[in-house]
């Protein structure tokens, strides 16, 4: 039976970044159950470095303690991670204030653009939007780069990334586990649950108790629009409430009705009631000639019932550790995710590149 001293289950970002933490002092093992890592929420997701999503939270901390090493090109990726796009966050008359965007300071803080300023950066707003705040450092994450950095940075490391391995069960016997998977038996102390949507499965196929994490479909669309000059677009929102949009090519957008649909763990495909709201808010939102539906796709972001991330080792299996519950902010926290998580598998001090975050604040807790 091979022998590791970490099985990570789930070869998405959230593993893989966690991997390349781990190789240097560690065998291990990532199993993935699909063909391809990063198949369903790594590799359709519409990835943006934001400091604002997610308000004042423990995980926007992580998202700013993040950014150094998306600059860094972490972990040693030959592209670069970060292209800036900057983020529009439109306001309607008495609400100028915007939660999460209008708090932020230092080097983050957003300009207050009226409506004739706003007009200049994306003309053709309908009526109801009075300014907007830009967030000149959102940036567009370069997913697949990054993706690719962390599994390389495995291989590199001596790991091993092994797809079409599906994790059957896992029993936990004189301090190690005994994980039987599609591709054989294999066996390690500690077992990482790093598993997305389908991370309360693998906990019930390990004997652990849920947490109670749910997978909610999101949609995106991409429509060409009667009107060029729009691939460097900013990242447009009406503050998260119902809609966003950005540049995709010289005429076409990428367009999210922000939907979260509860649904069980799938490939999961867009509804076409979605597709429809999402051009209708879009056409709502601005006067740009719609002429088709150029692609559509739809992925599963997975919450906890609390919508916090959990990192931490399961209370009644201290060798199970959950890597889950990342919402939307899986791919732009990653990095000092994965750091936190790495250090709290290790039993070390959390280093200086996570000072003012509290690991208690992701600690699982049974629902």
């Amino acid at each position: 039976m091979e022998t590791y001293d970490i099985v990570i289950v789930g070869g998405g970002i959230a593993g893989a970044s966690l991997g390349a933490r781990l190789v240097p002092d560690a065998r291990i093992l990532i199993i993935e159950a699909e063909d391809l890592c990063g198949r369903h929420a790594t590799g359709r997701s519409a990835a943006f470095w934001q400091a604002s999503l997610g308000g004042d939270t423990p995980e926007r901390r992580l998202t700013l303690a993040s950014r150094p090493f998306f600059d860094g090109r972490w972990p040693d990726s030959e592209a670069p991670l970060l292209r800036t796009r900057g983020a529009i966050h439109l306001v309607r008359a008495g609400l100028v204030d915007v939660d999460g965007v209008s708090d932020l300071g230092g080097i983050y803080e957003p300009a207050y653009l009226d409506r004739p300023q706003l007009e200049r950066v994306i003309p053709g707003l309908r009526e109801q939007w009075v300014g907007a705040w830009y967030e000149g450092t959102c940036a567009d994450i370069e997913v697949a780069a990054f993706h690719n950095a962390c599994l390389s940075a495995i291989r590199r490391g001596g790991g091993i990334v092994r797809t079409d391995a599906e994790l059957l069960s896992a029993r936990e016997s004189n301090g190690a586990w005994r994980i039987e998977t599609s591709a054989g038996e294999v066996r390690a102390p500690v077992l990482v649950n790093a598993a997305g949507a389908w991370a309360e499965q693998v906990a019930t196929r390990a004997g652990v108790t849920g947490l109670g994490l749910v997978p909610k479909r999101r949609t995106v669309v991409q429509l060409r629009i009667g009107r060029t000059g729009l691939r460097d677009l900013p990242f447009v929102t009406d503050s998260h409430e119902s809609f966003y949009f950005k540049g995709e090519a010289d005429n076409s957008v990428w367009v999210c009705p922000l939907d979260e649909t509860p649904v069980e763990p799938c490939d999961a495909a867009p509804e076409e009631i979605d597709v429809a709201t999402a051009i209708d808010r879009f056409e709502k939102a601005v006067d740009w000639p719609v002429e088709a539906v150029e692609c559509k796709w739809a992925g599963l972001r997975t919450f906890a019932p609390d919508r916090r991330m959990k990192f931490g080792f399961a209370p009644a299996s201290p060798r199970f550790f959950w890597c889950a519950g990342q919402g939307g902010m899986g791919i732009q926290t990653a990095p000092a995710a994965s750091l936190l998580c790495a250090s709290l598998i290790r039993g070390d001090e959390l280093p200086s590149e996570l000072d003012g975050i509290d690991p208690a604040a992701f600690a699982p807790a049974h629902n």
